[in-house]
């Protein structure tokens, strides 16, 4: 469902993203780990083609994201770092500017479903300027998979969200995934993602240092014990 091939972005005479390859299949949730400059946020960045690649390509089921960009995003749907909302909407008239959007059928029913997936029905009527940080992220996750994408990306998601709202994205994305579709999620919150995604791949200045489920990272570093956690992976792999 996502296709990575050389992937690589250069900001002037710095190599953001040098040469990534890796294939995301439906119904698998890869985990996108690394320290701060590793080049996360570019990737997600030029997965979704808002930045153009320096070189290589990204393909979204098989859909060209430069070349065929329309037909690519349709099936796309990213949720960044920041929740990028409009002040004077309400909750509700972003699930409707959405399905707008993407000409989403039956996007009434869809759309009360989502709000209460996200326990947000008391607060359809509410403008985005009178939601906290954790209401507006709530917000743009339910606009995000209103589309029923089948590539989902996620920046550093579990910014502001509380336990409970946490539980309910978890559950969401395993849905999702069981549903076939092909999620990529970045964070450095190790312990919340580690029980969450099926793979992970750490980045170092760009490049791909580890890849693969935990055991196939375990036996990538030997020196690492048998049961050791994502974190200790995560230092061992970016020391």
């Amino acid at each position: 469902m996502i296709r990575i091939d050389h992937l690589s972005k250069a900001f002037e005479s710095r190599l953001a993203l040098d040469g990534l390859s890796l294939t995301i299949e439906p119904g698998e949730i890869l985990g996108l780990v690394g320290p701060n400059g590793a080049g996360k946020t570019t990737a997600l960045r030029c997965i979704a083609g808002i930045l153009p690649p320096t070189g290589g390509a990204v393909s979204i089921g098989n859909f060209d994201i430069v070349t065929q960009p329309i037909e690519a995003k349709k099936r796309l749907a990213l949720i960044p770092d920041e929740p990028h909302l409009f002040g004077s909407l309400t909750v509700w008239e972003h699930l409707e500017f959405t399905a707008k959007v993407y000409n989403v059928p039956g996007h009434a029913t869809l759309g009360e479903r989502i709000l209460a997936e996200f326990e947000l029905l008391e607060r359809r009527n509410d403008v985005a300027d009178e939601l906290s940080r954790g209401m507006r992220q709530k917000v743009a996750i339910a606009c995000a998979l209103l589309h029923d994408p089948k590539a989902i990306l996620l920046d550093e998601p579990l910014t502001g969200l509380d336990p409970k709202a946490i539980r309910n994205l978890y559950a969401a994305l395993n849905q999702r995934a069981a549903g076939d579709a092909a999620i990529l999620l970045s964070s450095h919150l190790l312990s919340q993602i580690e029980k969450l995604c099926t793979k992970f791949l750490i980045l170092r200045e760009g490049c791909r240092v580890a890849y693969g489920s935990m055991d196939e990272i375990r036996s990538q570093l030997p020196a690492l014990q048998k049961d050791a956690s994502l974190e200790e992976i995560f230092f061992k792999a970016t020391e």
